[in-house]
């Protein structure tokens, strides 16, 4: 295959490429990238896809599957040069998003995704919280390094000090997630400082890194976007469905378009964050929250930005009255002005994890 003869767009989701079996993940890997073959029904499309999956692309006109046995990264690595183009799906976990990413712009591929050095900043919680300190409203937050001896635990312990001495009278949480995570993967609440045990040496290994944050009482929405590496348009404010199990977070799903008196500073907030960060292409999610507590001077503070494809766009998919997917294509490509894009949406939808499956309803 010669790359300047080839036209197509190189299309992948790095679990239903990779020949992932765990079928929660699976569900909502397959979701994600039928969309997206669904968006771009009007390209030829490459699709790579392990040979175990290949049947549920049969009936695409418009995709070519290429069928592989082995890690897509590896496969990416041979591969890469003979494409132009490429838009694909993949998260943060073992810096897959940014090793993919580095693949495809060392080999001069066209990408409707975030750039590397976007991904690696957004990825990173702490380099995050740091470019965008004094940009945006943010919990604080310290970064920390897992130690085989513990002493950071008793480094948060002085932490938890520190801030408690500021507000002695309100009992202070704080909230410690991996340094690099998604959808809320290991992610601990203490609510007492007493809790910090030798338990979370089975969580944070010796050797890894983390945030600790003071927790925020309110509500988890999420703002996804559409952006062109330099400007971003909010296209829905979504409510995210976070179960509390043993002080532990975990995301089950959302709802969206949500409807909150707090929307439209949580579009600004989003807006503001990601064209802070240059290089942040196509589809983009923000985690924000709705402050509970109304004396605080801020009403919603900025969690984390995915600089991906995130779960919301399964849900945008079914209501939106324009093609997402083509028009990240368009605008990246100069054909469209990000300020020409025409929001508007059919209906609500809710999304939720349930067992192994992700299920998807109009509301």
């Amino acid at each position: 295959m010669m790359k300047e003869n080839n036209d197509s767009i190189l299309v992948f989701e790095y679990f239903t490429a990779s020949g992932e079996k765990d079928k929660c993940i699976i569900s909502e890997a397959e979701a994600l990238i039928f969309a997206l073959l669904d968006d771009l029904c009007d390209f030829d499309v490459d699709l790579v896809i392990n040979e175990s999956y290949g049947d549920i692309v049969k009936d695409y006109e418009n995709v070519n599957p290429i069928l592989i046995d082995v890690d897509i990264i590896d496969w990416l690595k041979d591969n890469a040069a003979n494409f132009n183009k490429a838009i694909f799906i993949a998260a943060e976990n073992n810096n897959n998003l940014f090793n993919i990413t580095k693949i495809l712009e060392d080999n001069n591929v066209q990408i409707y995704n975030s750039s590397a050095e976007s991904c690696f900043i957004a990825s990173d919680k702490f380099e995050s919280y740091e470019s965008l300190s004094n940009i945006v409203p943010q919990p604080r937050t310290f970064r920390f390094k897992i130690d085989p001896k513990g002493y950071w635990k008793r480094a948060i312990e002085n932490l938890h000090e520190k801030w408690q001495a500021e507000d002695p009278l309100t009992p202070l949480k704080l909230i410690i997630k991996p340094l690099i995570g998604v959808d809320c993967e290991d992610i601990v609440i203490i609510e007492n400082i007493e809790d910090l045990t030798l338990d979370l040496d089975k969580i944070f290994k010796p050797g890894s890194r983390v945030i600790v944050q003071e927790y925020v009482e309110g509500t988890d929405i999420s703002v996804s976007l559409i952006c062109d590496g330099k400007n971003a348009i909010p296209i829905s404010l979504n409510r995210q469905f976070v179960e509390l199990k043993n002080d532990k977070g975990i995301y089950v799903g959302g709802k969206l378009p949500f409807n909150s008196e707090y929307g439209e500073e949580a579009f600004e907030i989003a807006k503001k964050a990601v064209e802070s960060i240059e290089g942040l292409k196509g589809f983009v999610g923000v985690d924000l929250l709705i402050n509970a507590d109304e004396k605080d001077i801020y009403s919603v503070y900025l969690l984390e930005i995915n600089s991906r494809f995130t779960t919301p766009y399964v849900g945008l998919k079914e209501i939106a009255n324009f093609n997402i997917g083509k028009t990240i294509i368009d605008v990246i490509d100069g054909d469209m002005d990000i300020d020409d894009i025409d929001v508007a949406f059919d209906g609500e939808v809710e999304f939720k994890k349930s067992g192994d499956n992700l299920e998807i309803r109009r509301i």
